[in-house]
């Protein structure tokens, strides 16, 4: 029992590529063993060979260091349609893709893998049949993928609510719907949400749909991950928990923590989902930036390494 904490490996990408100075750069340098891995690290549709070879690297530099991935998702370059996609061949790809990503998942032992729900396009989206329609779809799409992850060994999927309706989950109440519905399905593998802290529809009337803490609290026991990163009222990024963004960010450890605590969670695990951009000097703060991070949270958590 109690929580522990990840890094979704997001800044990571094309500022790493090879898995044993990705994991060593994480194990020795920003102190963390859990490990959310983005799919640009291993890509499914790269040939056989090649995934086989890099899942081996990464699965030993794990060994190695005693790290674990906790989860695969799409990263950064994946934020796409998917099983929304209006066209059916596409969406057939994404499934044998995301199969393809369970199977990588299943060799590296991580528990789960996720994306979105689903993202629709504005046409589809404005039309509600049509909504509804693909709606259906899309739960077939994770319907088919979840039994082929259960078959490689997985135990849960997650689906991350968004800031926009066609990406499905902007708020609070309608996260909880569209959960209510994909557990009404019984699918072959639970679907459960992922929350993200600073996420939720800036134009909703309610508040709560912006509060960073209602969406941990509301979603304590529904979502096994959390993504967190330090908060500004204007949600102007997914900024680090270091000391210039910590002196105006809403979120500590202890407000947090309560925050799920009082929603019923016990052992969720924090992932630290962070952006850095392409400019000097973010570029090459990441590592630095990632290690004041998990050492921000390390009191409070379990890191892997503590």
């Amino acid at each position: 029992m109690g929580f522990s904490l990840s890094v979704n490996t997001n800044p990571f990408v094309n500022r790493f590529a090879e898995p044993e100075d990705l994991i060593a750069t994480l194990a020795d340098e920003v102190g963390i063993g859990h490990i959310q891995l983005v799919h640009e690290f291993i890509n499914p549709s790269w040939k056989a060979a090649t995934i086989k070879r890099l899942t081996d690297r990464m699965a030993k530099a794990c060994v190695q260091k005693r790290a674990q991935i906790t989860s695969i998702m799409t990263g950064p370059y994946g934020r796409l349609n998917h099983f929304a996609h209006p066209d059916a061949e596409v969406r057939q790809y994404y499934v044998d893709w995301f199969k393809g990503m369970a199977e990588i998942a299943g060799d590296l032992g991580a528990p789960a893998i996720g994306t979105q729900f689903g993202i629709f396009t504005f046409r589809d989206y404005d039309d509600v049949s049509r909504r509804a329609e693909l709606m259906q779809v899309a739960l077939d799409c994770w319907r088919d993928v979840a039994e082929h992850a259960k078959s490689r060994g997985l135990t849960w999927l997650f689906w991350e609510p968004m800031s926009v309706g066609r990406e499905l989950g902007h708020t609070l109440k309608d996260t909880q719907a569209l959960q209510d519905w994909i557990d009404a399905a019984q699918l072959p593998l639970p679907l459960k949400p992922m929350v993200d802290i600073d996420h939720g529809d800036v134009t909703s009337p309610n508040p709560a749909d912006v509060d960073p803490f209602a969406w941990a609290r509301d979603f304590a026991t529904q979502s096994p991950i959390i993504h967190i990163k330090q908060s500004t009222m204007n949600k102007g990024g997914h900024w680090p928990f270091t000391a210039q963004y910590n002196e105006n960010g809403r979120i500590t450890p202890e407000k947090l923590i309560a925050a799920v605590k009082a929603g019923g969670g016990t052992d969720n695990e924090l992932c630290l989902e962070l952006a850095f951009r392409e400019r000097e000097p973010a570029d090459r703060s990441v590592v630095a930036a990632l290690k004041e991070s998990v050492a921000y949270w390390a009191p409070y958590t379990k890191t892997g390494y503590n």
